[in-house]
């Protein structure tokens, strides 16, 4: 481990990454079935943890888009940004993806239609999280040129997204 690897903001997020998947294995190696409100637990936690990045991400965007580059402002929000999408959302992604899997799998939902349009939903918000940290990595080099409005508008999509997931999980309406 490099030398004040604990001391970045990202290291502190790899280890709690870590110790929540260690938790989650030894939720599901020592409880077996009983295992699964736990696992649901910690998926809806995750899932939270990520919507919340998801959602706030875009609104960063909205005021970095209208700060000047080079501005305090913009130097704030780029700190901002980057630790928002590697400290909270990405890891919180990981263990959503992979703890929603073992669920589904769990009641063997993967052939169900309600999950495939769960699953279609989770593949929608994965790939706006890759729209939205490709982002952080233009806003970070002053070469993003998408207006406040576009990011406004970018901003409703993981609440779309979210809606559909929710109500094919709840409603299970195929």
């Amino acid at each position: 481990m490099p030398t004040g690897f604990l001391q970045s903001p990202a290291g502190r997020a790899g280890l709690v990454l870590a110790a929540t998947v260690v938790f989650a294995l030894v939720l599901m190696l020592g409880l077996g079935d009983d295992a699964y409100l736990w696992i649901k637990a910690i998926h809806i936690v995750a899932v939270i943890s990520w919507m919340a990045g998801m959602l706030y991400l875009p609104r960063l965007f909205v005021y970095h888009a209208e700060a000047g580059p080079g501005s305090e402002t913009a130097a704030t929000l780029k700190v901002m940004e980057q630790r928002l999408l590697h400290i909270i959302m990405t890891p919180a992604m990981i263990v959503s993806w992979g703890l929603g899997l073992w669920l589904a799998w769990q009641v063997d939902a993967l052939a169900s239609g309600w999950f495939h349009l769960k699953l279609l939903a989770v593949i929608g918000l994965s790939a706006a999280h890759g729209y939205l940290a490709a982002s952080v990595r233009r806003f970070a080099t002053d070469s993003e040129t998408n207006s406040s409005r576009h990011w406004r508008i970018v901003n409703e999509v993981p609440t779309v997204l979210m809606i559909v997931a929710v109500i094919a999980v709840v409603v299970k309406p195929f």
